[in-house]
């Protein structure tokens, strides 16, 4: 299980979509996306005043089937960008005066959804 420790400011969560939370290439395989086990009860979870951005190397053409797949499974985000690159996703960040690291990444085994465990430390 993963470990993260977050300040209680809100956050902005950044995640790919297949491999990740879905199934990878199950709406081209299966004709339909499949949540992985545990996946759609955690993105449910998220704070609401959190920034959500799902990523996916997925072509545009298959925005409004991801974007209805989301929506009936009551996934709530505020962007969703298509045609990301298939290499490596780079995320750069500052660290706050106070010495708070503003990027955290979670690399995780494709199709294996881990549960986050998620300590907010009010002195961050």
């Amino acid at each position: 299980m993963n470990k993260l420790v977050l300040s209680p400011l809100e956050h902005t969560w950044i995640i790919d979509l297949d491999g990740t939370v879905l199934l990878h290439n199950g709406y081209l395989i299966n004709g339909e996306d499949t949540f992985l086990d545990g996946a759609e009860d955690f993105l449910k979870q998220l704070p609401p005043n959190d920034m959500i951005v799902f990523m996916t190397a997925r072509k545009s053409e298959y925005r409004e089937m991801t974007e209805n797949f989301l929506k009936t499974h009551g996934i709530r985000y505020d962007h969703i960008i298509f045609d990301v690159p298939y290499g490596e996703r780079i995320l750069i960040n500052d660290r706050k005066k106070s010495g708070l690291a503003m990027s955290v990444a979670v690399n995780r085994k494709r199709d294996e959804f881990e549960e986050l465990n998620i300590t907010i430390d009010n002195n961050l």
